[in-house]
């Protein structure tokens, strides 16, 4: 027997597939906004990369040019994900796993002012890391079952 989850293939067809659309349009979102003077505070001090951008977004979370350009870049492999209930799954799981590396990597350097930094990350930066993290793999996890159910 098959389940409806994995017989599906269309666009943002399964609870999963649904799942990496959200985090994809809302990661192009927040990569966009990174740009916007108003949203993002301080950008005549963002640079390109490490930690000597002070811009934040939403005058909470620090960014950069790079910081930008890689949550648009996730969030373009978030709506790539969500044609496939398969990829869909692995975009979730794999960028939990990335995020919970990333809040990992920030308690060591998040607002220390040190080479290892070359992300700009504060405080707020790891915390959202964390959540993100448990977010995206509990979802990679748990939305498979949930869209599943046998064929008749």
């Amino acid at each position: 027997m098959t389940t409806n989850a994995t017989a599906r293939s269309g666009y943002g067809t399964t609870l999963t597939q649904k799942g990496a659309l959200l985090f994809g349009v809302v990661f192009i979102i927040v990569g966009i906004a990174g740009f916007i003077p108003g949203l993002t505070m301080d950008m005549g001090t963002m640079s390109v990369g490490g930690n000597d951008s002070m811009a934040k977004l939403l005058g909470i979370f620090q960014v950069s040019v790079l910081h930008n350009i890689v949550h648009l870049l996730f969030g373009i492999v978030g709506l790539l994900a969500a044609r496939s209930h398969g990829f869909a799954r692995q975009y979730l799981l794999i960028g939990g796993i990335v995020y919970a590396v990333l809040f990992i990597y920030g308690l060591f350097t998040a607002g220390m002012p040190t080479a290892a930094n070359f992300v700009p990350l504060n405080i707020a930066d790891n915390v959202l890391h964390l959540v993100l993290a448990v977010a995206m793999i509990l979802l990679g996890i748990v939305l498979p079952r949930a869209g599943a159910r046998t064929a008749r």
